[in-house]
């Protein structure tokens, strides 16, 4: 399996598995969500970016690395509203002080969905 396969690879996980979670009605997870679908925005773009022929940085920063894809690229700057309501999940979601409800994990699931979609169809998916 190439590089570029296995960034597909996880970052179609983290959308099943935001999917997934974003389902549950009893117990509802929205952080979890959030942060799954950030993730997910963040391993497309990188794999974008090594089918460019480009290592990616080590960043979580969806804005920063949309900037670089953008490079080869233009039309993903329409993106740049859904990397920046995805940008808070990748570190904050993971630690007491950011709260998120069922409906950010909605917006963040319809905003990684965008940016799945444009980013597999660059990538030929």
């Amino acid at each position: 399996m190439s590089v570029l396969d296995e960034w597909i690879a996880q970052a179609e996980a983290d959308y099943k598995g935001a999917v997934a979670l974003q389902r549950r009605r009893r117990d509802p997870l929205p952080g979890l969500v959030c942060f799954h679908c950030q993730q997910c925005g963040e391993k497309y773009l990188k794999a974008f970016l090594v089918a460019q022929g480009v290592t990616p940085e080590r960043t979580h920063d969806l804005l920063y690395l949309l900037s670089d894809a953008s490079e080869y690229d233009a039309r993903l700057d329409a993106f740049a509203p859904d990397c920046a309501l995805l940008n808070p999940y990748a570190v904050a979601a993971r630690y007491p002080g950011l709260v998120t409800s069922v409906a950010d994990a909605a917006d963040a699931l319809r905003s990684a969905r965008r940016l799945r979609r444009a980013l597999r169809r660059r990538l030929g998916l």
